[in-house]
């Protein structure tokens, strides 16, 4: 017997939502441990952790001012070390996809840094997102684009994003061709990769063989998430659905086991979506539309995180946001590879 998809009768309060941090700078992933420790990118240069009574403590090789002192929208978010996709190492270091450096990084608990690849095939490897770790310790990282001021890659017409799986110090690229790719998430049993495509404004998911090599691929749900749809970041619960985000235009979307939308949270700025809107689909995005999005509780929502100790607490990464939004979600989410399984 099936049972009912919890999600279909589920709601969200905004007003009954709570915080945690403080001071935050572009929270964009973030990671939670089993004891209800959270650790948040943070364009300091490193992570944020998070104790669960509040109290935080910056982790980094060398501080960075950079993102709180800069002159302009532009210079903050395009330039400088931005700490963006995260993920456990085995060992418990933090392996950190860095936007603003383009390199794939590692990070021990103690700050110190080392890059594990800047280059690919010969080539600067372009605007590295996301890391995921599965449980056969493979990387799987997204680059968005090659294109050093991803602002110029927000277009219809640009698909030059893609995966690569790091393995045994080989860097190898498993697919390409897709619109800004973002976060990537396996299904339960690591059958199916999904993708975001940011640009592309659609999930398309990759079915992997044993060997780590994409069998199959197709878009799952709709081919367009909606008006205003820029996805971001995805999650599982245990249900099955796929939870995820929309940036600039501040979503909070879940996409059923059959693929059907569900809008919980909608945050943007009606009038500054469709500013963005139109002048993406014209291919003439501008500095100040641009930065204009963002305005509601997790500004340029970023990210989903299932944590507590029975997964069931939702946190929200953001770009621009200083805190971090969190809530009960329906469902438990699917635990993520963590740095002391068993794998």
């Amino acid at each position: 017997m099936t049972r009912p998809n919890p999600i279909l009768d589920f709601g969200i309060d905004k007003d009954c939502l709570q915080y945690i941090g403080h001071d935050l700078q572009r929270p964009e992933c973030i990671l939670a441990e089993r004891d209800g420790t959270l650790w948040a990118a943070d364009a300091r240069g490193g992570v944020m952790q998070i104790a669960p009574d509040g109290a935080q403590l910056i982790v980094t090789q060398r501080q960075s001012g950079h993102f709180k002192g800069a002159a302009s929208e532009a210079t903050r978010y395009l330039t400088g070390t931005l700490p963006n996709g995260l993920a456990f190492a085995r060992n418990g270091d933090f392996l950190i996809a860095n936007f603003g450096t383009d390199r794939l990084e590692l990070m021990t608990r103690d700050g110190d840094s080392r890059v594990i690849a800047d280059s690919i095939d010969g080539r600067e490897i372009g605007k590295v997102n996301f890391v995921l770790r599965d449980s056969k310790d493979r990387l799987w990282v997204t680059i968005s684009t090659r294109i050093k001021n991803w602002m110029h890659a927000l277009r219809t017409d640009l698909k030059d994003g893609y995966i690569a799986v790091y393995e045994n110090g080989v860097f190898r690229v498993v697919a390409d061709g897709f619109g800004f790719t973002n976060e990537v998430r396996f299904d339960a049993k690591e059958e199916w990769l999904y993708v975001v495509e940011t640009t592309g404004g659609c999930i398309t998911r990759l079915r992997i063989n044993e060997n780590g090599g994409v069998a199959e691929r197709e878009i799952f749900g709709p081919s367009n998430l909606g008006k205003g749809a820029w996805p971001d970041g995805i999650a599982f619960d245990t249900a099955g659905n796929l939870w995820g985000t929309t940036v600039y235009s501040d979503k909070l979307f879940v996409l059923t086991p059959e693929g059907d939308l569900r809008v919980l949270l909608d945050e943007g700025d009606p009038a500054k979506v469709d500013a963005l809107e139109k002048q993406f689909f014209a291919g003439e995005v501008t500095e100040d539309v641009l930065f204009a999005t963002g305005n509601g509780i997790a500004p340029w929502m970023a990210s989903v995180t299932f944590g507590g100790p029975d997964l069931q607490t939702a946190y929200i990464g953001s770009l621009k946001g200083t805190r971090i939004p969190f809530f009960r979600a329906p469902a438990p989410g699917l635990p993520m590879v963590h740095w002391n399984d068993r794998l």
